[in-house]
């Protein structure tokens, strides 16, 4: 569990500075910091749904062009996952958009590196 949590939280960091980062582009929008905190924290809750549930099915049905491309097709895998939680946060009135594919793009290379970078200073659950 606080593995989870901790992961939560670093996904809501790395979001967090791809907002600050293109702020005009991906949006986060809210009546109060508190506001702006929580729909950070619930998009990152879908945004971690949406990695552990979909991300795996098209990293294998992309497998050749994975292996074709050494892996540079991972920045349009993360890409295509940052619009879908977009899509998501829409549906579920989540006041959270990405504006684009080439900023979503952006924001998944962004949202990679600082998430790697939080999980490696956060404790883990071990």
């Amino acid at each position: 569990m606080k593995n989870f949590v901790v992961k939560t939280l670093a996904n809501a960091g790395a979001l967090g500075v791809a907002v600050w980062v293109l702020s005009p582009d991906i949006s986060l929008t809210g009546e109060s910091t508190g506001k702006k905190a929580l729909t950070l924290i619930l998009v990152a809750l879908v945004f971690g749904l949406v990695n552990f549930l979909v991300k795996p099915v098209v990293k294998l049905l992309t497998l050749p062009l994975f292996i074709l491309t050494l892996g540079l097709i991972t920045l349009v895998v993360n890409a295509l996952m940052l619009l879908l939680t977009s899509w998501l946060a829409e549906q579920f009135d989540l006041s959270f958009h990405v504006d684009g594919f080439w900023t979503a793009v952006l924001g998944g290379l962004i949202i990679s590196v600082v998430s790697w970078a939080l999980n490696v200073v956060l404790p883990d659950g071990d």
